[in-house]
């Protein structure tokens, strides 16, 4: 009798060679995980290409920024600074504001190449740089629209209320005036800072320019009420030289402050619209409860708009120089007696003037008051 020795069913299966049959609830299993894994793919090779085609286009636009506005803004708050210290003797209450206004600028210009080239956002992953960038920033945003603001209601003041302006408008108050503007744009800053840091020591992820509350006091206090003053002021500077037109006549250079107060008004309102309407619409939108506090920063959900719309405001900065300083004639007057003290060649010095001359006519009309403000 042949003894069989005895074994399992899955060992005489395995030693028949035989398998599990397969069934059609499995094959389906399979094909669908097979799609959802090219789905996901597809989803993440199309999320990094448009990724890579916004990162083109900021880069594109900030090599713009950094060729064409950067040179005026940098260049041109320079020379204000320069030539109206030069003359300092001769500086009068608007040439203050000017000076100040100018260094503003210049700082927020020098600073914004940092900025300027965060094309993915990544500055605002680091706690300490995205606090030190924001309170450096916001510092001098503050300071720039502020006098701003103020140099419209000078000017007000002093087309509107001449009789009257002479009583305070004196440079013992424009320089009072000054300190007081740069002492708000800190507290407007430094204030909110050291209340938001205290209540937001142990998040990981904590940046002052995130803050919603922040965010609001810069939009209200950086941006609506200096519209609204601006606004106000220049309507009425409009209104006084309309009235002057109807009496006597609006001389050419008086058609030239109402031209440069409408440049004024559109170039503020076109520059820092954008921003401010972006804040605007993150903060009407509700915060996911589930999201990380690390992603919920619109910088990182719409980082091509965010950079487009920085570019727009540090713009401002560049093209104040060109509004207030290089359309006016005073200005160009101290220019050209700049030149003409610092070119010793006179083969340079006729080539110079001949080229401001072409660039910026001179003036028909003898200005009112020599080196007075021409706004």
């Amino acid at each position: 009798v042949l003894r069989v020795p005895w074994c399992r069913d899955t060992d005489m299966e395995g030693y028949l060679g035989t398998t599990q049959p397969v069934t059609p609830n499995d094959t389906l299993m399979d094909l669908g995980e097979a799609r959802l894994l090219d789905g996901a793919a597809l989803a993440n090779h199309t999320r990094a290409l448009q990724e890579h085609q916004q990162y083109v286009i900021g880069l594109f636009l900030s090599c713009l920024y950094t060729i064409f506005l950067f040179p005026i803004g940098f260049v041109g708050n320079i020379l204000i600074l320069v030539v109206n210290i030069s003359f300092r003797e001769k500086m009068t209450i608007p040439d203050l504001y000017f000076i100040n206004l100018a260094a503003a600028d210049l700082i927020l210009v020098a600073d914004s190449l940092i900025e300027v080239f965060n094309l993915d956002e990544q500055y605002y992953d680091i706690t300490v740089l995205c606090t030190f960038m924001s309170l450096f920033l916001q510092i001098n945003m503050y300071s720039s629209i502020f006098f701003l603001t103020w140099m419209s209601f000078d000017r007000y003041v002093a087309l509107a209320r001449a009789m009257r302006a002479s009583l305070f408008r004196t440079k013992q108050h424009a320089r009072l005036s000054c300190g007081l503007i740069w002492l708000a744009s800190a507290s407007a800053t430094l204030v909110p800072f050291t209340a938001v840091h205290l209540q937001h020591t142990k998040e990981a992820c904590f940046c002052f320019a995130d803050v919603r509350e922040v965010q609001w006091l810069e939009v209200t206090l950086g941006f609506l009420v200096p519209l609204a003053i601006i606004g106000l002021c220049y309507s009425l500077i409009a209104r006084v030289l309309v009235g002057a037109h109807r009496h006597r006549g609006l001389r050419p250079r008086r058609q030239k402050a109402l031209r440069m107060i409408f440049a004024v008004v559109l170039v503020f309102f076109i520059c820092w619209l954008p921003e401010n309407v972006f804040i605007c619409v993150h903060l009407l939108q509700r915060p996911q409860p589930g999201a990380s506090s690390c992603k919920q920063s619109f910088r990182h959900a719409y980082p091509l708009t965010g950079h487009i719309v920085n570019l727009a405001a540090f713009s401002n900065s560049c093209l104040n120089p060109l509004i207030y300083s290089f359309l006016g004639e005073t200005f160009r007057d101290k220019l050209r007696l700049y030149i003409e003290q610092k070119t010793n060649m006179s083969a340079l010095n006729r080539f110079c003037h001949a080229a401001l001359k072409s660039v910026m006519p001179d003036s028909t009309e003898p200005s009112d008051v020599k080196f007075s403000s021409a706004v």
